[in-house]
């Protein structure tokens, strides 16, 4: 099966690492568009062998980057076309079906309650959206809770699929020699009680309520902030502001898997955390809850779509702002330490078991066969996603 994905950009991103990760595990003849910003990624799925095309769209409203798309796909002579976040649905979708492409997948990464991939939900944004969504075949949902969210919208049910994110619970299993190798790099104390928290650094991730509670934790904690974003400076601000910026400590975007990029990869900078915290109120899926999860640290959080139903043994929801997430790691800390291995709620999303029921998806999408449930397939979870003991 020849599949052709076209993905906004390629930047380090969650559902960017992703698409990197499940072409990894799908059996199929891929190649990828990036509608623009060709970045870290886009290297890292050349390495693996995928080419990658940048169509070089100038913005938002270039047009000509439609009939661009629509050469790209009939010359290539695809079975089906899978598109990724709202921008390259936008286009990906009419372009498809112009090039006689009627199998057409999108998944949807990043809707939430109030905001769809950072972009507040106006109502022109949702017209668009649907208006796009109705030339596919299937819209795919990371999370139950995301799919509700399409259905509220008046996505059909029938035309929605839960396909989990997935993770490499190889490349999370704790690494006592990476923990050293990165805590070294990075300059951290080797006994020093390291939060992290992993994401792009938006006002929605709320990072702010981190830098806040570290501010009321000893001397000897640090704060470990994984990722990249528009709130970056206003984090470091802040952290002057609050006595604390010796204490905090920004990466940028880490690859999820080796790029050539020097210093630590990302599952090394989870080996050298101690506890993780995701104060976002409004998540869509909690990847980097999954990923903590995977290397065994606690975590905090205070919205996991991907916990909700589960028993997870060191996972702990917080309600609340600042004062709660400062007790709940000072009592995580508190408490002996626990074995770094991952529970079963982790195991859920190996990403192979995500890549076959994405197959599931294509072969109904490409026959127009109606989709499986997931218990049709044995080596795909049940659609559910870890609610906190």
């Amino acid at each position: 099966m020849r599949v052709l994905h076209i993905i906004t950009g390629l930047g380090v991103g969650g559902a960017e690492q992703q698409l990197r990760l499940l072409l990894r595990h799908v059996p199929a003849e891929c190649e990828v568009v990036t509608l623009t910003n060709p970045g870290a990624v886009a290297e890292g799925l050349r390495a693996d062998g995928v080419p990658v095309t940048d169509l070089g769209m100038r913005g938002n409203r270039d047009a000509a980057a439609l009939p661009r798309l629509v050469r790209i796909i009939r010359s290539g002579r695809y079975d089906l076309v899978h598109t990724h976040l709202y921008r390259a649905c936008v286009y990906g979708r009419p372009a498809a079906r112009l090039a006689g492409v009627r199998a057409v997948v999108a998944t949807e990464h990043s809707l939430g309650d109030s905001q769809l991939e950072g972009r507040r939900l106006t109502a022109g944004v949702r017209a668009l959206y649907l208006a796009s969504e109705r030339l596919g075949r299937t819209t795919v949902a990371v999370s139950p809770a995301v799919a509700g969210r399409l259905r509220a919208w008046g996505v059909p049910s029938p035309r929605i699929a839960v396909v989990p994110n997935g993770i490499d619970l190889a490349r999370f299993r704790f690494d006592p020699a990476a923990r050293d190798r990165a805590r070294r790099d990075l300059g951290l104390p080797h006994d020093a009680y390291v939060v992290g928290g992993i994401g792009r650094l938006t006002a929605g991730k709320r990072f702010d309520v981190a830098v806040r509670a570290l501010a009321a934790l000893p001397a000897d904690c640090r704060l470990l902030l994984v990722g990249g974003g528009p709130q970056q400076d206003a984090l470091r601000r802040l952290a002057r502001e609050n006595g604390v910026a010796d204490r905090v400590l920004l990466t940028g975007e880490r690859p999820y898997v080796p790029d050539g990029t020097p210093g630590p990869d990302l599952p090394s900078l989870v080996c050298a955390m101690d506890a993780l915290v995701s104060p976002s109120p409004e998540e869509t899926f909690g990847l980097a809850v999954v990923e903590a999860l995977a290397c065994g640290l606690p975590v905090h959080y205070a919205s996991c779509p991907a916990l909700d139903g589960l028993t997870a043994p060191g996972a702990r929801r917080v309600t609340g702002g600042i004062e709660e997430f400062v007790r709940a790691l000072t009592e995580t800390r508190a408490a002996p330490p626990g074995p770094r291995t991952a529970p079963d709620a982790a195991h859920r999303y190996d990403i192979a078991r995500s890549a076959a029921r994405l197959m599931d998806v294509y072969r109904a999408a490409v026959t127009g066969r109606p989709l499986p449930s997931p218990a049709s397939s044995s080596a795909s979870p049940t659609p559910q996603g870890v609610s906190s003991p």
